[in-house]
């Protein structure tokens, strides 16, 4: 393994290579500090100028943009009180407070510093573990294959934010619009009698409709609905670096326990950033001796929120190349660059592409190298770029995103299929139906599929997947997330029930006095 990573290594070094990882740090980092952009969205922009790079290429370009969209959503979060991207939520609660007393250096510092280490242990996570479960998962046959998709499936279905049902509908919808176009046996499905649809739709103009579009329409509602004060904030910010390395060196226990926090929760399929941004916050108050400080400003918090969102890149690479099952919904595009240019993430992942493997590591390191050295010296810009207002931003992503659609094929259809996804996108987001299972059902029916197929024409008996013992596993788990889903959903609504009858007024007539 050491000599693939010296290649690889020798690869993403190249001038041209570390060029794209700082262009991709650069736009992910401007694609966290603008509120509402998220990392997913720099990402789609980002995805269409991977057509014509060869995989080291366009993989390290992606990282890059991945991992400087994880470290940009504190410039907003601490200048502005607003996160940049949903992973910096609780960056706000004590970066703002610290910004406000003075001290938005210092809050910067912290936050960038946090982000680094969160990266650098996240990726010694990937090395040691990615390897370990790709070896084990190479025992892995068509009826694991198939269990672990369907596992996936429902483990994200069911952290939907208590829409377990809406979870459920969205995956099967994402699976149902892989089946469009000729199946493995030539069997013409759903074309409605267009030509275009006989080769099915194409992944990423799906994708970029889906989430971009969508979202990017629910920004002009937000806009028309809300009252925006324009905020002046002092853009004129300094680093105070010796105060940053005394504030850093009384949080190592803090930093390693959020960062293996984030990579844990980065590598279960569908939680990402932001769910590992409330449990690192939520702990490190829990171990904390002051707990009061949290919320007014204290180094605690944003160290516990910055090193968790930044250490799920390096987490949810390890699902999503072991066994090409995505971590999150930016893995779901990064799985569709790697699926562009020929290779298939899983375990013989490791075997047959192991130097593209080793650039992937090699990315993530000079990544964080590179954000952090672009963090300190372009923090007064990032800020500016954080007050774009939207009436400007969302135009011009709109712009690129047709225009990346177009260029995957040459094909004005392409466009269509985007603002087709888009409206559908729009109408279920209206509806609270979580997108993201929908993406992985898109990203993982076609695997589903044809690991299925193979299944059954290995076996034609459905009872195979549960007298093999690992597939009846990952099929027990599935069912265990639906049931303990349901579990928390009528938990969650019975405390609301009891909110709201406290809530109520009394009706017992006043006594007389």
């Amino acid at each position: 393994m050491a000599d693939f990573f010296l290649q690889a290594l020798a690869q993403v070094s190249s001038p041209a290579v570390l060029l794209l990882i700082v262009v991709g740090v650069l736009f992910g980092i401007v694609g966290g500090s603008i509120p509402g952009f998220t990392v997913t969205m720099a990402i789609l922009v980002v995805f269409p100028f991977t057509f014509a790079m060869d995989p080291v290429s366009g993989v390290s370009l992606m990282v890059g943009v991945f991992v400087g969209g994880y470290s940009g959503g504190i410039v907003s979060g601490v200048m502005l009180g607003i996160p940049g991207t949903p992973s910096s939520i609780t960056t706000v609660y004590d970066g703002y407070p610290m910004a406000q007393q003075g001290q938005p250096g210092r809050a910067l510092g912290i936050g960038v510093a946090a982000s680094f280490l969160g990266t650098l242990i996240s990726v010694a996570v990937l090395v040691f573990f990615g390897p370990l479960i790709a070896s084990f998962s190479m025992n892995f046959r068509p009826w694991e294959i198939t269990a672990l998709i369907v596992f996936a499936l429902t483990l994200v279905a069911g952290l939907s934010n208590g829409a377990l049902l809406k979870g459920l509908l969205a995956a099967a919808l994402g699976l149902l619009i892989t089946t469009v176009g000729y199946d493995r046996n030539s069997n013409l499905r759903f074309d409605f009698g267009l030509p275009a649809l006989g080769s099915g739709f194409e992944i990423l103009p799906v994708m970029i409709g889906i989430f971009a579009f969508s979202q990017l329409m629910g920004n002009i509602e937000k806009l028309r609905d809300e009252k925006h004060s324009s905020k002046r904030i002092d853009t004129n910010v300094s680093i105070p670096y010796a105060s940053i390395l005394r504030d850093m060196a009384g949080q190592k226990l803090n930093t390693v326990r959020s960062s293996l926090i984030g990579s844990l929760v980065g590598a279960l399929p569908g939680t990402g950033g932001t769910v590992a941004n409330f449990i690192s916050y939520d702990q490190a108050k829990k171990f904390s001796r002051h707990p009061e400080r949290f919320g007014t400003g204290t180094p605690d918090g944003i160290v516990a929120s910055e090193a968790s969102n930044s250490a799920v890149a390096g987490g949810a690479f390890v699902p999503t190349l072991a066994l090409g099952i995505p971590g999150d919904l930016p893995m779901a595009i990064m799985m569709g660059v790697l699926i562009l240019h020929g290779i298939t993430p899983g375990p013989l992942m490791f075997e047959q592409n192991p130097v593209l493997v080793g650039a992937i590591y090699a990315s993530l390191l000079i990544g964080a190298v590179i954000m952090v050295l672009c963090q300190l010296m372009l923090v007064r810009w990032f800020a500016k770029i954080s007050l774009i207002p939207q009436q400007i931003l969302v135009p011009v992503v709109l712009m690129l995103c047709a225009i990346g659609s177009y260029a995957l094929n040459n094909n004005l259809f392409d466009i269509w299929v985007l603002f087709a996804f888009g409206i559908l996108g729009y109408l279920l987001w209206k509806a609270e139906v979580p997108l993201t299972p929908l993406i992985l059902g898109v990203v993982l029916g076609n695997n589903l599929e044809r690991q299925l197929f193979r299944a059954l024409e290995l076996d034609s008996s459905w009872l195979t997947f549960l007298t093999r013992p690992l597939s009846a596993l990952f099929l027990a788990l599935a069912v265990a997330s639906v049931i303990f889903s349901l579990y928390q959903n009528r938990k969650i609504q019975r405390h609301q029930r009891q909110a709201e009858d406290l809530a109520k007024p009394s009706k017992e007539p006043p006594h007389a006095a």
